[in-house]
């Protein structure tokens, strides 16, 4: 008898091999699953399989894995058997059989999903050495990662040109991401966390509430299948100034498959670099220990809980005089962070996979120290705390035919709070937030060979508006042929209100304490986002390849603009938030991959856009300075390509670059006389890594080296001094750069 809360022991078992159908070689730690089960294990270093006390009955076997196609055997299973299944799969070059979950919060084919999904794998962030997320995250088109801060190395990424705060991070499909969160967090996700990194550009409040109006970006985080373990040491130079990284995993699986753990953790140590001579850093110092884990055990055949847990613990300064306490530098932005986040999953379904529910909590606290200042300032130190508590329940139920077609029926209950406390005693600044989110959503896809319908939406409501907010969603996609499938989605988006900015910190340098206040009549951003894209899968001679088209256009109405209302008693300048006209942001996104061979693998992706405001907004305080229509820190052209070969079995060559266009760049006065708008030069950030694989008796050495910024490409009218602007900073994050590295897997 089989239930929820336990499984009979029956001592059935299947055990086999998976090989490539081209070379007959065993192929290690591919996925095999019992299809419509949570039963799951992955082949050893030898690519063998063992899966324990099965449940009696007709099933499936599932054999999966990236970079293979997805092969299914039927298999009948009996109490007191064992059965040997073996498996022959083949590359597949073009990852047609990559599945995600963000297009509809349900796996999804991604070849087959109602939405244009983009997945950064493990592959493409050690292409490009990436050390932490933000490294990685440019390798997808109309994605790109920008440093705004050279003092403390704050970065934000932008989807489709819009800013950070448009864009909806997450954890495993949790909206952890809080305010405060944001400001370092693509820094402090270092890379073997994560399993993988799901991109959907354009409007997703319908599925995951506020803020996702650019898109939303899901890190999915690895999960244990089998016995494994890898350490790796990364060295890189800039300059004089050293970068120490270490990563450490270890994944555990129970004997008869129930349990699993998966252990991370990383170790990175950077010196502050001064790359023009004046005596200030432009890269900050940074020191960051990071330890996870996740735990999953089978309550029965068709249920699991799940537990994941992290811990931050991040150090980082810039300025100068880093030898010396914050404040007796002339210069220092010093902050540090303590992040304790984690969440709780159930998952259930029936066993022919028509019904499944999942109820998850999720909470993050965060305890930041800070100073923000200049001249030796003692007042500049702060602390601040941050709570975020998110709970929900969702339920999925497939219908053979519903109406006219099988469908997939998705709805659920999300409920968030978030509580922010900043303070700066010596600036008698007591700052402090609390918001709370009641969501519900509903959706229904229609799908067949031929084409997928996708109706939804959600009711969010906020407790800083007074009306609930509909977000409304709707796709079509049909395939014109085995090769051409052609999507359109409108989805609206939202952006409520609040008064903590993550810039809040900038103005605080030199002692400007702002205080935000919300207009009595600010409504909350709202979007309208269309895309429409064509989807082709061909041959170019012995080649595969895939190109991809789409058009995007955003409209933004009721756009938040702060602008000044006096000075405070205690002399604090106040500003107020209100809602400005409106922006428009259109586009097309390319991207391209092509396989001539096993060898060879090239993928590339390039952006057009425009960013515009309805009417030109004020960028600067002073009253010379004219206003812009145009998106500031926004290019009309930019994009990104990698490019593997591997000319013998275990040596792989990777170059990577990233392109950014010449954009306007605000400059405030300081270093210069008075504020002004910048055009910057167009930069290539090109990267180069040759790696090379040993295996001695199951366990695999990783010897690896190259550059970063090959040619140099770096910002060459930085402010210098004391006076200087540190949001005028533009282009890549680093100057040339030299790595090695090493690395043992089993």
């Amino acid at each position: 008898m089989l239930n929820v809360f336990g499984q009979k022991a029956t001592d059935a078992n299947v055990v086999g091999d998976v090989k490539d159908k081209k070379s007959g070689e065993h192929i290690p730690f591919i996925n095999v699953h019992l299809v419509n089960t949570l039963i799951g294990t992955s082949t050893d270093h030898t690519g063998h399989y063992f899966l324990k006390n099965l449940p009696e009955g007709t099933y499936r076997i599932r054999v999966s894995g990236i970079g293979y196609k997805t092969v299914e055997q039927e298999v009948q299973i009996k109490a007191g058997k064992t059965i040997e299944l073996n498996f022959i799969t083949e590359e597949s070059t073009l990852a047609l059989d990559e599945v995600v979950v963000s297009a509809n919060r349900n796996e999804t084919n991604r070849k087959d999903a109602s939405v244009v999904v983009g997945v950064l794998s493990p592959k493409t962030f050690s292409a490009s050495n990436a050390v932490c997320m933000a490294d990685g995250l440019s390798f997808q088109p109309g994605v790109r990662v920008e440093n705004d801060c050279n003092n403390c190395g704050y970065s934000q990424v932008r989807i489709n040109g819009l800013d950070g705060q448009y864009s909806q991070l997450l954890i495993d499909s949790c909206p952890m991401f809080s305010a405060l969160a944001s400001v370092y967090g693509l820094e402090q996700i270092p890379v073997n966390m994560i399993e993988r990194v799901e991109v959907i550009r354009g409007g997703g409040s319908a599925l995951y509430g506020a803020s996702a109006i650019a898109g939303t970006i899901n890190i999915i985080t690895k999960e244990a299948l089998s016995n494994s373990y890898s350490v790796g040491y990364n060295y890189q130079q800039t300059g004089a100034a050293p970068d120490h990284t270490v990563n450490l995993n270890t994944s555990m699986v129970t004997d008869d498959n129930k349990g699993g753990l998966n252990l991370y953790g990383s170790y990175r140590n950077r010196s502050p670099y001064d790359f023009n001579d004046d005596g200030f850093a432009e890269l900050p110092k940074l020191l960051s220990r990071v330890m996870g884990l996740r735990a999953y055990h089978r309550l029965g055949t068709n249920s699991k809980l799940t537990l994941e847990y992290h811990n931050i613990n991040e150090f980082r300064r810039g300025g100068n005089a880093f030898d010396l306490p914050a404040h007796e530098a002339d210069i220092a932005e010093q902050i540090g962070h303590e992040i304790n986040s984690g969440s709780l999953s159930f998952t259930w379904f029936d066993t022919g996979g028509k019904q499944k529910v999942n109820a998850f909590v999720s909470a993050q606290h965060i305890h930041r120290d800070s100073y923000y200042g200049v001249n030796k300032d003692l007042n500049a130190y702060g602390n601040a705390l941050n709570t975020t508590a998110i709970g929900g329940l969702q339920y999925i139920r497939n219908f053979a035919k519903l109406w006219f077609l099988p469908a997939e029926l998705t709805t659920g209950l999300e409920y968030q709070t978030d509580r922010i406390t900043d303070k700066m005693p010596g600036y008698k600044r007591h700052f402090e937030q609390q918001t709370a989110i009641g969501g519900f959503f509903v959706q229904n896809e229609w799908r067949n060979d031929k084409m997928n319908i996708l109706l939804g939406g959600r009711v969010d409501k906020h407790n800083l508006l007074d009306r609930a907010v509909v977000s409304p969603r709707i796709s079509f996609k049909y395939n014109l042929s085995v090769q051409l499938g052609w999507r359109i989605a409108y989805a609206a988006g939202y952006r409520a209100p609040q008064a903590f900015d993550e810039d809040l910190h900038i103005s605080a340098v030199g002692g400007e304490i702002r205080l935000i206040a919300l207009d009595d009549k600010l409504r909350p951003e709202y979007s309208h986002s269309l895309t429409t894209s064509l989807d082709y899968y061909f041959r170019i001679g012995n080649s595969d390849a895939n190109l991809l088209l789409e058009g995007f256009n955003t409209r933004i109405n009721d756009i938040f603009v702060l602008s000044e209302n006096g000075v405070s008693p205690d002399g604090y300048l106040l500003m107020l938030r209100r809602n400005g006209k409106g922006a428009v942001v259109s586009g097309l996104n390319a991207e391209g991959r092509i396989v001539p061979s096993k060898l060879v693998q090239l993928q590339f992706g390039f952006t057009l856009q425009k960013s515009l405001y309805d009417e030109a907004e004020q960028w600067s305080d002073d009253p010379a300075a004219l206003a812009e229509r145009r998106m500031l820190r926004t290019p009309t052209d930019y994009g990104y390509f990698t490019l593997s070969y591997s000319p013998a079995k275990n040596l792989v060559f990777n170059t990577t670059g990233t392109y950014t266009g010449s954009m306007l760049a605000p400059h405030y006065q300081g270093y210069i006389s008075s504020d002004r708008l910048e055009t910057t030069t167009a930069f290539l950030d090109l990267n180069l890594k040759l790696s090379y694989e040993l295996r001695l008796n199951g366990t695999a050495m990783q010897l690896y080296g190259g550059v970063k910024n090959l040619f140099n490409s770096y910002q060459r009218d930085l402010d210098k001094g004391m006076l200087r602007h540190a949001g005028y900073v533009y282009g890549p994050s680093l100057p040339r750069s030299f790595f090695v590295g090493l690395k043992f897997t089993n």
